[in-house]
């Protein structure tokens, strides 16, 4: 199965869509310039409501991530962390796994 959710980020508090991801699920960020960070976030809390920090960048990175339940992800530029340019995130997962861009809730 094929999933992924793309963005090209000019502002603060933008996100992409969400993806439910389950297994190893690459992240891939480039064009960070003049003090943007950039956020991994997944929904959390007994009642699946709340987005919670994973992972943060400041700097172009190609990694990867394992989850192993099926999990609401999203990444983006939190409010007050972005400088300049244009940032381009991507989240996906090929093959192994399971992801959806359907939220699971």
């Amino acid at each position: 199965m094929t999933a992924e959710v793309i963005k090209s980020i000019t502002a603060q508090n933008t996100f992409s869509d969400e993806i439910v991801i389950q297994g190893y699920f690459n992240v891939s960020v480039d064009g960070i310039a003049g003090g943007t960070a950039v956020t991994v976030q997944r929904i959390s809390g007994v009642d699946g409501s709340n987005f919670t920090d994973v992972d943060s960048f400041t700097a172009n990175i190609e990694t990867y991530g394992f989850e192993p339940e099926a999990k609401t992800y999203r990444i983006g530029v939190k409010t007050g962390e972005y400088g300049s340019g244009t940032c381009k995130v991507r989240l996906g997962q090929i093959g192994r796994g399971h992801a959806t861009t359907t939220p699971m809730r």
